[in-house]
């Protein structure tokens, strides 16, 4: 007794030593390796379980059950029998005669430690843990532990971590799903009772003024007459001990819903039960002032930890009430996240739902003391969150199920559904909720296309209901009916999708009014433009508020209140033009001729306020508050050119109707809107603005294509001001956007005209001119050593850049186009191209300037490689396989910063390209591009960590193999045939072995992207071209291959692609699965360490010799968990153990 007196007192100064602020780290790791050596003596738990009966230090207490855990975990093979009933016996002792004393988080540690035990023993050797568990929860006094022994055994015997084997796992779920029953009882028990107990005493509250409205629908929710008269019965008041064994059971019930399949152990009182404190939630007496504590335990689909027993003197409060309703809510949810629905359980899951809308009729009551929208807010936001849940939860999974059910008033459910949506008290609440109605509309919209006959049926359905939904969702994106939140969003900072708030939410509901469009298409249009029309009368109007002094024009609204007004309506003409331009794809197809007249109002409109637009220049104008009023001006005018271009395919098809017949009233269109852009394209013009000009002139060019585009005199304008070499350059994007414009009116041919009278010759002598005008600075350039000046230097670089960066885009813009197209750009370009090979030499480390020639390079090889012709190709190929030399490799990927990696890269992709090419062309070049990967490049990257090269390099190897297997196999295919593709002559045959190597190399890497991607090339050089069957794979490689994909799964490195490896190991042992069976698994088993022989014997006996898909797979992820399980078993024995 004496030396564990002596021991506690030291221990107790350890600890405390340990956690003083002024201890070193040094000395931290001295105490830390004393207490770990100690943890790992043989009978340290007899000294553990002295300093729990005895310590009250929680440090202590805690490091004791940490040796205890470790003890079961890692070393109870090792633990003598007698030692083990001896343990199981006094731990539990410890618990029941101590546990109102211990803090709650050693409490839970000391449950979780005994639930490990019977983890391990239970029923064999520990035949009472389960009877001990109903037994605590049926006494009274101890109801609380029982139940975090209950919650803490269905979290850690139910889904197991690894360190069992599968038989084991199995057996303990099917022991655990017999007790669910009696569980499930004695919950539903627990329950009742204490909601029984406090009902019997609850006072009657005075009648609502809304009391016959929710009596009617209650009444159409619930057909239930004793049902009905409890759900009208107010809650009870609880004191503080039911309460926290209501919460306990309550989170009980929701990790087990988390993993019991639904079934009629799951019975209608329980549910009624867990109903009743779902109705807690809803109690709006006093404002919640703090979060729910530690609903965050439990989650969707389980993955709660235990959580500490409440303080017994806690005051019943309305946060407690709040948090037994989340908890009931959680599940409630657990239940309906279940798609798999037996048909006894329908019945119960109609139950579920109409209880539920009976709590949202509830929540969006009105009285006389309570707005909708305060109630809400005077519910905890936990609540609410769980409660938008269970909605998501019922449209998504479960609707389908429900609707046709007479008993469910499913257009009642939308009323309420609309109440509760449009008095959210949060933004994203409502987001939230919007995302419901999103999920609605789809169902929707699917039931039509699959019935089509009942389409009429079933939009009268709920006809109502979507159009009061439209007219809502587009005034609560209008500052008219909704300035007060509107101007809540933050429309500056960036979210992870590049989005604002602001932004976010406008998508949202703009998202929500184009899936009612599709419904009814000539409702939302006309809402949509009335309003539009409205808020454009406004704009319009501007003009005549327009004061001109000489070349100054200033806007006379200076009242604050017309401002105010004004700021208003510009803001909401913005949101406007944003919604017509998302539903310009519901005016085209085969609705194109019966809503044509429709989308040419809205065309015609579009194009008179951009042409307005760009004829008071907002952005010049002088306003009264020029903050506010010029960015909305600004935005208004760029938000119309933005919704036009959103109409290019409705022009598109508009312009093939009427192309030979009568198209002045196109050409009008197209004539006027081309008006509005020359005064844009400038460098005073906010770039905003700037670039939606370039985008609506990229649209007509490219996708619309009219004949007579390049004689509107406003499209000549832009040509002279992008070719005028004396003003001052765009911006690069709208430089670029502008270059991409013009080029395609001149290359891409125009639609519905014969090719004899597509006047190619004139219009490749145009773009010529278009493109000398483009690299005029660039051709001056000269084949020599880059200046050594820096300004000059940093000159030409840019020169060299921006001129590069045009031609690319304009290559990469055609390279699906025809032949006479990319004829007629590459004629244009071709001088461009010779000199930028005659520069690469000298500017090969420079990074940023031979990044954007190999880019240049690469567009050209993609899209161009025909026209540029086999010797000008062959030289690039051959400049480039001659200056990336090892060491330049190794210069530019060891260099700091990612720029010489991706130069690499880039230089890496074009040799994909040549490598695809099916003629003979390049085959001469193989040779030395195989040698460049493996002897030059691969033994650079290969030891280094970063993936940086290294992904292209694989696809560079996997596209060499896959395009050119005749370089290695050179055979027929009917000989392959006849051969059953196992043994073909080969050739290059080493080569094709250093590269097999570099696969397998690969997956002993951590970087799991490269793994996935090679892993998916293996596969597919074995789907395409048999690579697992031929004889030197077989031979020399597929043991290796399978060998190091089971090592990755044992040694759970990757096992986020545990499903593709196995599947992989299935297709590599299903060349010969005899051999797989007879020989490699027994070779395998005998070079696994740390097991002995009849483990060994025992992993080959249950590996199944089925050869499907699914049970092979099963046998690979059995074999890989039991092996874990043996070597954590043999490392917790003691050394010396003798195993027989």
């Amino acid at each position: 007794m004496a030396s564990e007196e002596a021991s506690l007192r030291a221990l107790e100064s350890l600890m405390s030593e340990f956690f003083h602020t002024s201890t070193s780290n040094d000395r931290k790791r001295e105490i830390e390796a004393l207490l770990n050596n100690f943890a790992q003596q043989l009978g340290a738990w007899r000294f553990c379980f002295f300093f729990l009966s005895s310590s009250h230090n929680d440090y202590v207490l805690m490091y004791s059950l940490s040796v205890f855990e470790n003890l079961i975990n890692k070393m109870w093979l090792g633990v003598p029998s007698e030692e083990k009933m001896e343990i199981r016996s006094s731990l539990p002792k410890l618990l029941l005669s101590q546990h109102k004393a211990l803090p709650g988080f050693i409490c839970n540690k000391l449950c979780k430690v005994i639930v490990d035990m019977g983890r391990q023993d239970w029923p064999m050797f520990y035949h009472d843990f389960f009877t001990n568990i109903l037994q605590l929860i049926q006494t009274p006094s101890t109801t609380p532990l029982g139940l975090i022994m209950l919650k803490t055994a269905s979290e850690e015997l139910a889904c197991p971590r690894e360190d069992l084997s599968v038989a084991r796992k199995e057996e303990l779920r099917k022991l655990l799903l017999e007790q669910v029953p009696t569980v499930l009882g004695l919950l539903t028990g627990v329950l009742e009772s204490i909601w029984d107990k406090h009902s019997v005493t609850a006072a009657t509250p005075p009648p609502s003024p809304t009391a016959s409205d929710a009596d009617d629908l209650l009444s159409n929710l619930v057909h239930t007459p004793a049902l009905t008269k409890q759900l009208s019965q107010p809650p009870p008041s609880l004191e503080a001990e039911s309460e926290r064994i209501c919460a306990l059971a309550l989170e009980c019930l929701s990790h087990l819903f988390s993993w019991i399949p639904l079934s009629a152990s799951i019975t209608p009182s329980l549910l009624t039960t867990i109903f009743h404190f779902a109705r807690l939630g809803c109690d709006t007496r006093s404002r919640r002032t703090c979060a729910v504590n530690n609903t965050n335990a439990v989650t969707l689909n389980g993955g709660g930890t235990s959580s500490p027993p409440l303080p017994l003197t806690l005051p019943t409060s309305q946060q407690d009430c709040n948090r037994l309703g989340v908890l009931a809510m959680s599940c409630i949810n657990e239940l309906m996240c279940k798609n798999c629905v037996p048909l006894e359980f329908q019945e119960y899951l109609l139950r579920v739902c109409q209880q539920t809308f009976y709590l949202l009729q509830r929540i969006t009551r009105e009285t006389n003391a309570h707005s909708v929208r305060s109630r809400l807010e005077g519910l905890d936001e936990s609540y609410v969150e769980k409660f938008t849940d269970f909605l998501r939860l019922f449209v998504s999974v479960h609707l389908r199920r429900i609707e046709s059910n007479a008993q469910f008033p499913v257009v009642e459910f939308l009323a309420l559904l609309f109440k509760y949506t449009f008095h959210q008290p949060s933004h994203e609440g409502y987001l939230s909720c919007l995302d419901i109605w999103a999920l609605f509309l789809d169902y929707l919209t699917n039931k039509i296309r699959n019935r089509l006959e009942d389409r009429e049926a079933i939009i009268g359905r709920y006809e109502d209901a979507l159009v009061l939904l439209l007219t809502e969702v587009l005034n609560r994106i209008q500052f008219r009916y909704n300035q007060t939140q509107l101007e809540e969003l933050d429309d500056e900072t960036l979210d992870d999708d590049q989005q604002t708030e602001w932004q976010k939410y406008l998508r949202h509901s703009l998202e929500v009014v184009a899936k009612i469009m599709e419904l009814l298409p000539t409702h939302a249009f006309s809402t949509l433009f009335a309003a539009l029309r409205e808020n454009l009368e406004v704009y319009l109007g501007l003009q005549q508020c327009i004061v001109s002094t000489g070349a100054e024009q200033r806007l006379n609204v200076t009242a604050e209140n017309d401002c105010r007004r004004l700021h208003c309506s510009l803001r909401d003409l913005s949101s406007l033009l944003q919604a017509v331009g998302r539903l310009a794809e519901y005016f085209i197809g085969d609705v194109f001729e019966a809503r044509f007249n429709d989308a040419l109002t809205v065309v015609e409109r579009l194009v008179k306020v951009t042409l307005y637009g760009s004829e008071i220049k907002p952005y010049n104008m002088e306003t009264a508050v020029p903050s506010v009023l010029k960015p909305d001006l600004v935005d208004v005018h760029a938000q119309s050119l933005a919704a036009l271009q959103a109409y290019s395919h409705w022009l598109a098809r508009f312009y093939s109707e009427v192309q030979h017949q009568n198209p002045q009233q196109f050409v009008s269109i197209i004539s006027t809107a081309m008006e509005a852009l020359p005064p844009l394209i400038s460098t005073k013009v906010p770039e905003k603005l700037l670039l939606s000009a370039c985008h609506l002139l990229v649209s007509v060019a490219t996708t619309v294509r009219p004949v007579f585009l390049i004689n509107i005199p406003a499209v000549q304008k832009v040509f002279s001001r992008v070719t005028d070499s004396s003003a001052q350059r765009l911006p690069e994007e709208a430089q670029v956007l502008l270059c991409r414009a013009l080029s395609n009116v001149l290359l891409l041919p125009w639609p519905n005209v014969p090719e004899g009278e597509q006047q190619w010759a004139e219009r490749s002598s145009h773009h010529a001119n278009l493109l000398n005008s483009l690299t005029r600075e660039y051709r001056q350039l000269k084949a020599t050593a880059p200046p050594q000046r820096k300004g000059q230097l940093e000159a030409t670089k840019r020169v060299i850049c921006q001129t590069l960066g045009v031609l690319k885009d304009i290559v990469e813009n055609i390279s699906g186009e025809g032949t006479k197209s990319r004829q007629t750009c590459y004629q244009s370009m071709q001088e461009s191209a010779q000199l930028s090979l005659a520069l690469f030499p000298a500017y090969i480390h420079q990074s940023d300037v031979t990044e954007e020639m190999l880019s240049f390079f690469l567009a050209l090889f993609q899209g161009l490689r025909v026209q540029m012709g086999v010797p000008f190709t062959e030289q690039i190929i051959q400049t480039f396989l001659n200056m990336f030399t090892r060491e330049q490799l190794a210069e530019s990927i060891l260099q700091e910063g990612s720029a010489g990696c991706h130069v690499v890269e880039k230089f890496l992709k074009i040799l994909q390209v040549v490598v695809q090419e099916p003629g003979p062309a390049f085959k001469p070049f193989l040779p030395s591009i195989l040698s460049l990967c493996m002897e030059q490049l691969y033994p650079i990257i290969a030891e280094r960590p970063s993936p940086d090269v290294k992904a292209e390099l694989f696809e560079l190897l996997f596209q060499l193999l896959h395009h050119n297997w005749r370089y290695f196999y050179r055979s027929s295919v009917l000989a392959s045939v006849h051969r059953d593709g196992g043994d073909e002559p080969m050739e290059n045959q080493a080569q094709f072995i250093g590269v097999m190597q570099a696969f397998g190399q690969s997956f002993l890497q951590p970087d799991i992207h490269l793994f996935k991607q090679n892993l998916g090339y293996l596969e597919t050089l074995n789907s395409k071209h048999k690579l697992y069957h031929k004889k030197l794979f077989r031979a020399m490689m597929l043991p290796q291959f399978v060998s190091v994909l089971l090592q990755v799964l044992i040694h759970k490195s990757h096992d986020l692609l545990q499903e593709e490896i196995g599947i992989a190991v299935y297709n590599m042992a299903s060349v010969d699965f005899s051999t797989f069976f007879s020989a490699f698994l027994p070779e395998f088993l005998g070079g696994c360490q740390g097991l002995d022989s009849g483990q060994k014997s025992v992993l080959a006996r249950n590996f199944k010799m089925e050869r499907d898909l699914p049970s092979f797979t099963q046998s690979v992820h059995r074999l890989v968990n039991d092996l874990r399980y043996y070597r954590l078993c043999n490392d917790s024995l003691p050394p010396g153990t003798v195993k027989l």
